[in-house]
């Protein structure tokens, strides 16, 4: 080669972002926990008028893409989890049960990365991704037995935390922490480190500073009551936690000068704990938000609209890695979307509810749906529609919103729409919602004849889907009306 071209060659060189040069970028996962599509001010903000809530997530957002379209596998944090590190649904995982944890032999995206040469690290909140967090002796036994827990399980990454609490002044020190972590990967290695925060999941505390209640706009399928504004305003507070620990996080990797280096994600787990959301099937229970920022690669301040499943979080990373997805993962990779070629996505995401913490007679303990969504509708499977509803997390002594709701019902006070969504049983077997037209879900269209050709189809696709999975539940053709 000439000198000349050498000379102009490094010239070039020396001006491509890191990430370009490299094919195996740092790579740092960042969960938030019961956080869905409305409570980022990027996507939307209506719900607080006049606050700025999330400016640290909008600025990552105007540094990187912003996907208005992702949706968790289950509106349930273990089994989501387990799904985005699996590329895989919790139904073909065998993991629709609250904290069971996935087959030992079940490879994770961060097992592929370790074997080629990245250092791997879990910390924060990952929600029962090695079984419950506090088991009963002989289910703990069962799941060391099985290579799901402890040193068996830990040993598939090099630093491991199973909990670290993020509430409070324990905030303060998140920036640093992920520091911490960083600064002990060999040099010269390529790192992927998952951190999960625990806002804003319940346990909230009283204080919501600056967030007046009732100057927040409540969604039209929410009462219009004291307790629930009040309960929403403590939500909020939490999600401006959330942010400013997102902030403390992205500072410390421009302190350390790793930005351009390091494709950052930020995406919910699933849908937040208040009403028709986590638990639920309903689009606020696994409709998230989904930031990436990878300078030199993704082009700031793209908005996609392509449908995203949480499993393909799994081979996309991989795929950004320069590998192939594990045996038996199903997810699609959006890398292309990501370098803003041509991709033809997804037609359709699922998603499931099986077991959770609760009675077995009420849908916060026990429910068995499914749905499909397209880029237009939203189809829902109850597979025991005399489940009476109860939100998740929710019915507390000492909590007083959900109880607020009831006290009205049964007052006859509440109006005849949120009577019906809330406490009419059986609850419909199918539900259809035309979210162009209806995006909080309020008229069901299953069994109208005007909507019976797409109903039909989303009912095939569903059925096919439950065949691929090895589904227990009967399919939905073959459901008898």
């Amino acid at each position: 080669m000439k000198p000349a071209t050498l000379a102009i060659l490094l010239f070039f060189a020396a001006l491509t972002p890191a990430s370009v040069l490299s094919a195996k970028p740092n790579i740092l996962l960042i969960l938030s926990d019961d956080h869905s599509v409305p409570h980022v001010g990027v996507y939307g903000g209506k719900n607080w008028p006049g606050l700025d809530l999330t400016p640290n997530l909008d600025a990552m957002a105007a540094d990187g893409i912003r996907f208005e379209r992702a949706y968790t596998a289950s509106p349930q944090c273990a089994p989501s989890r387990m799904a985005i590190f699996a590329g895989r649904s919790p139904v073909g995982l065998s993991v629709t049960r609250f904290t069971q944890p996935v087959r030992a032999d079940v490879p994770f995206f961060t097992d592929v990365l370790r074997k080629n040469g990245y250092w791997v690290g879990l910390d924060g909140r990952h929600q029962h991704l090695d079984g419950s967090g506090r088991p009963i002796p002989h289910v703990a036994e069962t799941y060391v037995e099985l290579g799901v827990r402890g040193k068996e399980f830990e040993s598939r990454f090099d630093h491991f935390i199973r909990y670290a609490d993020t509430k409070g002044k324990l905030l303060d020190g998140v920036g640093k922490k992920v520091g911490a972590v960083i600064d002990s990967v060999p040099e010269g290695k390529p790192w992927f480190l998952y951190f999960g925060f625990q806002q804003p999941h319940r346990r909230w505390g009283k204080d919501h500073e600056g967030i007046d209640p009732a100057k927040l706009a409540l969604p039209p399928d929410w009462p219009d009551l004291p307790e629930v504004r009040l309960d929403y305003a403590r939500y909020l507070a939490d999600v401006r936690d959330l942010d400013r620990g997102m902030g403390l996080i992205l500072e410390e990797l421009k302190t350390r000068q790793l930005e351009r280096e390091t494709m950052v994600i930020f995406m919910g787990d699933n849908g937040e704990a208040l009403l028709r959301g986590k638990g639920t099937l309903a689009t606020r229970g696994i409709h998230v938000p989904l930031l990436i920022r990878w300078p030199g690669i993704v082009k700031p301040g793209r908005i996609s609209d392509v449908l995203i499943s949480g499993v393909d979080l799994a081979p996309t990373i991989l795929a950004a890695a320069g590998l192939e997805a594990a045996e038996g993962m199903t997810g699609i990779s959006f890398l292309p979307e990501l370098e803003g070629k041509a991709f033809d996505g997804r037609q359709y995401t699922f998603a499931e509810r099986g077991w959770h913490w609760g009675p077995l007679t009420r849908s916060d303990g026990f429910d068995l749906q499914r749905s499909v969504t397209s880029q237009r509708y939203h189809y829902v499977y109850n597979a025991i529609p005399e489940r009476e509803y109860c939100p998740v997390d929710m019915d507390r002594p000492w909590l007083t919103a959900w109880k607020e709701v009831r006290d009205t019902n049964a007052e006859g006070n509440l109006s005849e729409l949120h009577q019906r969504l809330y406490f009419k049983l059986p609850r419909p077997i199918f539900e259809l919602y035309d979210l162009e037209k209806d995006p909080f879900q309020l008229n069901n269209l299953a069994g109208k004849k005007a909507a019976a050709e797409i109903e039909r189809e989303l009912r095939i696709q569903m059925d096919r889907w439950m065949v691929r999975e090895s589904d227990y539940l009967p399919l939905p053709s073959h459901v008898r009306r």
